[in-house]
């Protein structure tokens, strides 16, 4: 009875250490890999032709969203100090009712860059998506992609995985205590990253037909 009993715990004890291994493996090679790409707001980051601005909700409930915020004010400041000619806003547009991109534009002409300076992308269901359209679709090769800074690992790993020659720039932090679940649901969605890079060669849920940005 005691055997019977010691062999699945052996099992579970050794399924969660290989898991272990897995999710520190995977987080470990993602956060030193670009390091050295990645730029906070406000630095000194080397001129490109396109920022790619990743897309999240505008609000939390009846509140802004401060990882919204942040992108926006990132990305418009990289076009305002002209380290940037176009911005390629992308984001999720599934649902009738939920348009990511739009809210981005008009965050953006806010702040005051120019409606011809943005382009939208509607079909950026999820990060590896927003990376490969932008080389497959809107035809970029160099960019910077805006941000926050947890996400940046996974975006650059993304973005070589991609073909393109991608630097970051991350925008304002956000409290852990308002970011703390994201930032740990963050460990799993590198690995997820991984797996789709090395294993399952994910392909993104919709291409369609090339686009040109208008980059002035």
């Amino acid at each position: 009875m005691k055997k019977s009993r010691v062999r699945p715990l052996r099992i579970v004890i050794w399924s969660v250490l290989v898991t272990l291994l897995i999710i520190i493996t995977c987080n470990g090679w993602l956060l030193t890999a670009n390091r050295a790409r990645i730029f906070p707001a406000g630095t000194d980051v080397p001129a490109r032709p396109v920022a790619l601005v990743l897309g999240t909700a505008p609000r939390v409930g009846k509140w802004k969203n401060l990882f919204f915020e942040g992108r926006m004010d990132a990305a418009a400041q990289l076009w305002r100090s002209g380290k940037v000619r176009h911005l390629l806003v992308s984001g999720d547009n599934s649902r009738r009712d939920y348009d990511e991109p739009t809210a981005m534009r008009d965050a953006l002409i806010a702040r005051g860059v120019p409606a011809r300076a943005i382009t939208l992308d509607y079909a950026g269901f999820r990060t590896l998506d927003s990376l490969v359209r932008a080389r497959e679709v809107f035809g970029v090769r160099e960019l910077i992609v805006v941000t926050d800074d947890w996400h940046q690992p996974r975006v650059l790993f993304l973005a070589k995985a991609a073909g393109l020659d991608a630097l970051g720039v991350s925008s304002a932090d956000v409290p852990w205590s308002m970011s703390g679940k994201t930032r740990i649901r963050e460990w799993l969605s590198r690995v997820k990253a991984v797996a789709d890079v090395c294993v399952l060669r994910t392909k993104p849920k919709f291409l369609g037909e090339p686009v040109s940005l208008p980059v002035e």
